[in-house]
């Protein structure tokens, strides 16, 4: 007889929220999802902590594996991910960041902007640079300023995960960021579901 399957929990940056639910939803992805704020990339310490404290939490209710939805670089440019995911004893996505995992991992991000002046943004992203000009207004940042923040970046390039591209082009329209939206790349969900189950079976190799 067959053993049963491996319960998995993904651990994840809210930034994925909406292609990972959308996974679970389509019955292509088997997983317990758990969220951390997106809105803690703005702070590497803060993001540390609640990485941490929610890693331990789950670690003692869940029985499973855990997978940790996070890129190379999210956590600073030392490999620190990498290392609190062997810290825990948990698999982790071989991507350098949540734009990398939604274009299919191992870099690829890196190659489709060489020169990095291009901003690539799905809908987590423009959710998160939203919530970012709404915190900047409240300390005092003015329009201009905000707009400023970009200023060496060439265009955006639309990342259509969840099917919703004209939506997303009218948040960014709002957004403030003065950007052209230079290409739409009708991605789908794909590419974040191959680098989570290359994990998962990753995770299967973690006694």
């Amino acid at each position: 007889m067959s053993s049963p399957k491996e319960k998995i929990c993904l651990l994840s940056c809210s930034v994925l929220k909406r292609e990972l639910q959308q996974l679970v939803k389509e019955g292509k992805l088997d997983a317990e999802l758990v969220f951390v704020s997106k809105n803690f990339h703005v702070d590497y310490a803060a993001l540390e902590s609640n990485v941490r404290k929610i890693l331990e939490h789950t670690k003692k209710r869940f029985k499973g594996k855990i997978v940790l939805v996070y890129g190379d670089l999210c956590l600073g440019q030392e490999g620190e991910m990498k290392k609190i995911a062997q810290e825990y004893g948990v698999a982790k996505i071989d991507a350098v960041n949540c734009i990398d995992c939604q274009m299919g991992g191992k870099g690829r991000y890196l190659e489709a902007d060489p020169n990095h002046n291009l901003m690539f943004m799905g809908p987590g992203m423009i959710e998160f640079f939203a919530d970012m000009k709404e915190n900047l207004k409240r300390q005092g940042m003015d329009d201009a300023a905000f707009a400023g923040m970009f200023g060496g970046i060439k265009g955006i390039v639309l990342l259509d995960t969840c099917g919703d591209a004209d939506r997303c082009k009218e948040a960014l329209a709002k957004s403030g960021m003065n950007l052209e939206v230079l290409e739409t790349r009708c991605v789908g969900a794909e590419g974040v579901l191959a680098v989570v189950m290359n994990a998962i079976n990753n995770a299967s190799r973690i006694k």
